[in-house]
């Protein structure tokens, strides 16, 4: 008789996890690389008057992200709540490199942009 119970479900698990720590580790150093490059964005626009937010980017990489979800079978709602809370952070720094001292609280209503 045949069982689909692994052999040792604790090694398993541990061999799980370690893969799941790998990726997080991945994901934030993703994120980190991510946000140098906005805080450049953020300087540019700074130095060069522009406004913190873009509402058309934000429209077209929600748009592009969503359909980047749905082709890695990854729930694009998902994908766009991921987007929306990294760029309301984006925003804040921007405003911030900008001096306008708009805080956190404009910045989640504001219309993020997402570079």
């Amino acid at each position: 008789m045949t069982s689909d119970a692994p052999e040792d479900p604790q090694a398993e698990l541990s061999r799980y996890r370690q893969s799941i720590d790998n990726i997080d580790a991945a994901l934030i150093h993703l994120l980190a690389e991510r946000f140098k490059a906005t805080q450049a964005v953020g300087r540019l626009k700074a130095a060069s008057g522009m406004p913190a937010s873009d509402p058309a980017r934000e429209r077209e990489q929600i748009a592009r992200l969503r359909a980047l979800a749905e082709e890695s079978h990854l729930d694009p709602e998902f994908a766009e709540k991921w987007f929306t809370f990294v760029v309301a952070e984006v925003i804040h720094h921007h405003e911030r490199l900008a001096g306008n001292g708009a805080g956190a609280g404009a910045t989640a209503d504001a219309t993020a942009q997402g570079e």
